[in-house]
């Protein structure tokens, strides 16, 4: 099943197939040039070499009908490249994760209204259940014999559990100096993990490699990333559900490789052109930490290139030096006049402290990334105060426990008496 960008732009196998094992995707079709090739594991265009994404045609789909679904991303099937019979695959089943209304952070910051999508209660305690759950569908259909990826970290734990679930071979791919808590949360589910010394650049061009030399390989990220990415309009469906069928006035939302933020856009365009939403003016914005910020270095120089940087930064899960998907980020961000920002890893700190003592949520550093990015978009004014604002936390804080463990602690350590305990100043 191995795909080679220049030899195997699209593989035979998917003519050995099931009927409908792609739902109502039709295609895949170049983002660049718009030329479509058969379903399969291709990720780069036969005539120009740009990204291959999956295109449909959507069946009539009304609110009731995807409302009836089950309580995960199951409930978007119709929307999604996967079988009708979808649920019936053993699968960690993620999604439909809680939207909750974050008072007391937009007081905090002075905005009026602010809601987080909280993704860290998921499966494996990130948004890349969601992605993984999608692509472990094709890799099902096409066939595959190893489920793998190359990972900062979260995907790494998405995919060991998912294959452990399915029964399957599985082996991921990590930088050797992810967090440790990362690479547990990968090696309990498989024995496989291979740490590799080197960035996660680099870490993924062997993938890529091994996707060209190996035969049953799928790569989520890789040979089947179309139908990978995909997983992440499952987040933009579940904003606008769950707000009642509206989009919001602003997002903001990490950037790592880039394919979360387009696909939350794709998502809230297709519930436009379906009907499931009114079509409005919405506003998207993409935050970075400043030692791996080539997406808003861009942005601010006012430049279309993305220049590759050395990830030099706490958010390793945001650590992509080369990201895939970094000029079309800014094509989104510009269009919906949204911005991309950056904070320091202190910034990135205090943000994962602002949202757990606001909220009681306690994220990881792409999410401490993305607090710290929307309070600066708003005391640099890119951000509309008034507007209703959902900020996207795409994991859990267990996960870089090292990030905030020598800023927090004991407020004193005392002897059992109440005066002693008095003596401290917390007593009413």
């Amino acid at each position: 099943m191995s795909a080679s960008v220049t030899e195997r732009p699209a593989s035979t196998a998917t003519n050995e197939v099931r009927e409908g094992a792609f739902g109502h995707a039709r295609s895949l079709a170049c983002r660049e040039c718009g030329t479509e090739v058969e379903l399969g594991p291709s990720y780069a265009c036969p005539e120009c070499f740009g990204p291959l994404e999956v295109a449909y045609d959507f069946p009539a789909l009304t609110r009731e009908e995807i409302e009836a679904g089950p309580p995960n991303i199951w409930r978007y099937k119709a929307l999604l490249p996967v079988p009708a019979d979808i649920e019936q695959s053993p699968n960690t089943e993620p999604g439909f994760t809680r939207l909750l209304k974050a008072d007391n952070l937009a007081r905090e910051l002075g905005l009026a209204s602010v809601w987080v999508k909280d993704d860290s209660t998921n499966p494996t305690n990130s948004f890349k259940d969601r992605v993984v759950a999608c692509a472990l569908s094709a890799a099902r259909e096409l066939h595959a014999t190893v489920f793998a990826c190359p990972s900062t970290g979260n995907l790494a734990n998405a995919v060991a559990a998912a294959g452990a679930r399915a029964g399957m071979k599985t082996v991921v791919f990590i930088p050797s100096n992810l967090e440790k808590p990362k690479q547990v949360n990968s090696a309990v589910y498989t024995e496989s993990l291979v740490a590799v010394d080197g960035t996660y650049d680099d870490v993924n061009k062997l993938a890529q490699e091994i996707a060209a030399e190996e035969e049953g390989w799928a790569f989520v990220n890789v040979n089947v990333r179309p139908f990978y990415a995909e997983g992440s309009k499952t987040l933009g469906y579940e904003i606008a559900e769950q707000l009642g069928w509206r989009l919001p006035d602003q997002v903001v939302i990490p950037v790592a490789s880039g394919s979360q933020l387009t696909k939350v856009h794709k998502a809230f365009q297709e519930l436009i052109k379906l009907g499931l939403v009114e079509e409005k003016p919405y506003r998207i914005f993409g935050a970075q930490a400043t030692g791996c910020s080539p997406v808003s270095t861009a942005y601010k120089a006012g430049v279309d290139a993305i220049r590759p940087v050395k990830p030099d930064t706490i958010a390793k899960s945001l650590a992509i030096g080369n990201p895939a998907d970094g000029i079309y980020v800014l094509d989104i961000c510009r269009e919906t006049g949204g911005a991309v920002e950056d904070v320091t890893d202190d910034e990135v700190r205090d943000g994962i402290l602002l949202l757990a003592r606001t909220e009681g949520i306690f994220t990881e550093t792409a999410g401490g990334t993305t607090v710290a990015c929307l309070r600066k978009l708003v005391e640099t004014g890119q951000l509309d105060v008034e507007a209703e604002t959902v900020v996207i936390n795409t994991g859990m804080g267990l996960k870089t426990l090292d990030a905030v463990a020598d800023r927090v602690g004991p407020a004193a350590t005392i002897p059992p008496s109440y005066d002693a305990f008095a003596a401290t100043g917390l007593s009413s």
